[in-house]
């Protein structure tokens, strides 16, 4: 949420400063988008895009756990193996094996 402020507050200034370059006497509209574009979008998304790495990186991690997960669960019911308990899945064509006292 404080990013957010952050970034808002940087484009505020760099719309000021392309103002007033597109006001000045001595500016031009051409100079002040590249104004805004150099002193304002460049370093700001470089900025967001590195605080935002750990989020991504994130949300990577908790996706491939998540599809690893469901791999691992469609092979189980697939081969019919038991699960981690050691029971057989539920609906198998598997019979319980009995043990001899």
């Amino acid at each position: 949420m404080f990013i957010h402020l952050v970034v808002i507050a940087w484009l505020y200034v760099a719309v000021m400063m392309a103002v007033a370059e597109a006001t000045s006497p001595v500016g031009s509209v051409l100079g002040a988008v590249f104004t805004f574009l150099l002193y304002g979008l460049l370093p700001i998304g470089i900025v967001v895009y590195l605080l935002a790495t750990p989020a991504r990186k994130k949300a990577r991690r908790q996706r491939e756990a998540a599809e690893e997960q469901a791999a691992r669960e469609a092979a189980a019911a697939e081969s019919g193996a038991p699960d981690e308990r050691g029971h057989a899945p539920a609906g198998s064509p598997v019979s319980p094996v009995r043990e001899e006292p």
